[in-house]
């Protein structure tokens, strides 16, 4: 794909992606169905394991309106990596990242530049799980995403960039001082929360905008993928701590309670394998139980795993 060689856009779409041929093209439908159309899309596949590349070639020929690019990295990098190629090659005042697996509605782009108030900001869009009817949804996801999504909401405006995610934006300005994503994130997550901090430690504004939540085909429609990332995350979690401080997050919810015991005790049998299997066994079971029991059950497999990833990190294995 050449390069966009108009007057610089009013905006940068960063897409990072590993293994999205199927996801990419509900997002670049979206995007070409944007009310304004001063923006470019700048997608970054973290090593092309599913003909990606092919996809986005394919797509950049049909549609010549929208200004699509794409890096292909020849291996895994990670997704810091990603998102660092990608906002180093943007040419828009305001860099939007938004993850393969969104469904912007027609608004979206406009939302994110007009959201951006002044020359130093940055602007947290929430997500709408969507979800396939599986057991899991049914007993876990849908309820639980109900209460992430309120919690956010909730926060005061000093603590909203703990939500820094797969559906932000900031100023130029702002990525320029506060430099890029850290690469030391090579596990499942954290290195979005990290950029968070780091803007809000910088003296930037960062904010939920409400009218920015989007639909999100969300990946973890079971248990023992909710679970494995949640391993992942709470081995993530701890290089946070260890650059930030303790001070930085909520401690956490650690008395000796039935349930926290119940918890440490399954966390000390965690491995990636029994999440494999318990996650799976979890599921097979939950339409058959009462709803209480069966969101017990899922909450047991996840926060076990995430617990493990936290006192043990070495147990998260897998690459993302």
């Amino acid at each position: 794909m050449t390069p966009n060689t108009h007057p610089a856009p009013a905006a940068s779409i960063i897409v990072p992606t590993r293994g999205g041929a199927g996801r990419l093209p509900i997002l670049l439908e979206s995007l070409e169905r944007q009310t304004r159309r001063d923006f470019e899309v700048v997608v970054v596949v973290d090593g092309d394991v599913d003909g990606t590349a092919a996809v986005l070639e394919d797509w950049a020929a049909k549609h010549p309106r929208m200004e699509l690019r794409s890096i292909v990295f020849p291996e895994n990098r990670g997704r810091s990596a990603a998102l660092n190629a990608g906002n180093e090659a943007a040419l828009g005042g305001v860099l939007i990242r938004c993850d393969d697996d969104l469904e912007p509605a027609p608004e979206y782009v406009h939302l994110h530049i007009t959201s951006h108030t002044g020359e130093m900001s940055g602007v947290i869009g929430l997500t709408s799980n969507v979800y396939p009817g599986t057991s899991h949804a049914r007993a876990y996801g849908t309820s639980h995403d109900a209460l992430h999504h309120a919690n956010a909401l909730a926060l005061p405006p000093d603590k909203q960039w703990r939500h820094w995610a797969g559906n932000v934006s900031l100023t130029r300005a702002a990525w320029e001082l506060v430099g890029g994503y850290d690469e030391d994130y090579r596990r499942y997550g954290w290195e979005d929360v990290d950029y968070g901090y780091r803007l809000h430690a910088a003296g930037i504004q960062v904010r939920i905008v409400p009218k920015l939540t989007t639909r999100h085909h969300v990946a973890a429609t079971t248990t023992a993928v909710r679970a494995a990332r949640a391993l992942h995350s709470g081995a993530s979690r701890e290089i946070f701590l260890r650059k930030h401080g303790a001070d930085v997050l909520p401690a956490p919810a650690d008395a000796l309670t039935p349930w926290n015991i119940v918890v440490r005790a399954v966390a000390r049998r965690i491995t990636e394998p029994r999440i494999r299997r318990w996650g799976k066994a979890v599921d097979r079971v939950a339409d058959r139980l009462p709803a209480t029991v069966s969101r017990k059950l899922v909450a047991l497999v996840v926060e076990s795993a995430a617990r493990a990833g936290v006192k043990d990190p070495a147990r998260a294995r897998s690459t993302f």
